[in-house]
């Protein structure tokens, strides 16, 4: 076993901290010998695998981790080092991070399943990670977990050094009986405070290491996403990696409802096909979020899209630091909709009337003056509102979409 490795492994765990879990953490199992967590760079991925060993496994020492982007692992494959941990050492619990970043992960993670009956291999990585594609199809084999950014109601409790830690609600209930959360979520104090603050820089956890370098850590992930988990899982030449933050930029300017693969292509003088290719790439490392009306379907899916948004607030502040500006509140409002209702892992759609259509319900998002003209003749219309803190019969705080998980 490398040296550097061991050393590394022991010092991870001794450092990280127990006194709070994201919300993943209570589900998160290995029963299962594949075992992978997906979600976008600099969600807690790594801190909640180092927090299940430390909890779960450390002191019977039969457990290892190590990222798969070591040099170590220029000259050694995975199975060969999975197989010494095991056979030489006793390793039952394999925990490997970054596994995109090591060229054939696919195949090395199905030839340890295969070999090794008896090690149970746990691996993190990009959003982009497919496990149904390809040959080797690791779907069947592995279970999957997705990790997104913080909710609201995580950054609330996170916050709070885990002191106050309020329940999660029925994304179905909040959309038919929004007045039963009054009580649990209106009173939370400086509640539409503590929202504008998590809208500007809540998504990441590691906003609690230090707020004033917030932005530049966000800038940093979008320069490692591309520049590492782009460039390496999609063969991307490094000439064209800079269009990639072109378009992101461009995103960051201008209104949702008012982007399009044509416009990107004329503003940035690059063709449609590069540009769907690229939004593609975008989309599935956690960076582009794509919006489509219900009706779409078939591969040609992504053409078709209705709107084009950031991933999350974060990013769409953190670009626009970047231009000394301030994002447009309604774009922020719809983002914030669309990335809690995302990240729950429910269907939300595009909707010719009003902003969104999630189970057959029709939502205008606005401030707190919005009325119901745009919903004039639905039936099942119902208003969000920014700067309200209690929910009535058609009309939802926007902040509530906080607490789905």
């Amino acid at each position: 076993m490398d040296d550097l490795l061991h050393t590394t492994y022991h010092q991870l765990i001794q450092a990280v901290q127990l006194d709070t879990h994201r919300f993943l953490y209570a589900d998160f199992k290995i029963n299962n010998r594949l075992t992978g967590m997906v979600g976008p760079r600099g969600v807690g991925k790594t801190t909640l695998l180092l927090q299940y060993i430390k909890e779960h496994l450390y002191d019977q020492n039969n457990a290892f981790y190590f990222t798969a982007d070591h040099l170590y692992f220029s000259q050694t494959t995975l199975l060969e080092f999975v197989t010494d941990l095991h056979n030489v050492h006793g390793v039952q619990y394999v925990f490997i991070d970054e596994v995109h970043r090591y060229k054939n992960w696919a195949q090395e993670l199905k030839n340890i399943y295969d070999s090794l009956p008896a090690v149970y291999v746990i691996f993190s990585g990009s959003s982009s990670l497919d496990l149904v594609k390809g040959s080797y199809d690791l779907s069947r084999r592995a279970k999957l977990y997705q990790l997104p950014g913080l909710s609201f109601r995580e950054y609330l409790y996170l916050r709070a050094k885990g002191q106050q830690d309020y329940p999660s609600i029925s994304l179905s209930t909040l959309l038919t009986q929004p007045s039963q959360y009054n009580a649990q979520l209106s009173t939370i104090p400086q509640i539409l405070g503590l929202f504008k603050e998590y809208l500007r820089q809540g998504y990441y956890p590691f906003v609690f290491e230090d707020e004033n370098s917030y932005y530049e850590k966000v800038l940093r992930i979008i320069d490692k996403t591309i520049q590492e988990d782009i460039a390496s899982y999609y063969s991307l030449k490094t000439d064209n990696l800079y269009l990639l933050k072109k378009i992101l930029s461009f995103l960051a300017a201008i209104l949702p409802g008012q982007i399009s693969i044509n416009n990107i292509a004329k503003n940035l003088n690059i063709d449609h096909k590069t540009v769907f290719n690229y939004l593609t790439m975008l989309q599935e490392t956690g960076l582009v979020r794509m919006l489509y009306s219900k009706t779409q379907g078939g591969n040609d899916f992504l053409r078709k899209s209705e709107k084009i948004f950031l991933h999350n607030t974060s990013l769409l502040y953190a670009l626009n630091s970047m231009r000394a500006m301030t994002p447009e509140i309604g774009s922020v409002r719809e983002l914030f909709l669309l990335s809690s209702v995302h990240d729950k892992q429910h269907p939300i759609y595009y909707s010719q009337k009003g902003d969104f259509l999630i189970d057959e319900k029709v939502l205008e998002v606005g401030g707190k003056n919005k009325s119901l003209a745009q919903l004039k003749g639905v039936s099942s219309g119902i208003l969000v509102k920014d700067d309200v803190t209690v929910a009535t019969a058609h009309v939802i705080p926007l902040y509530y979409f906080g607490f789905l998980y």
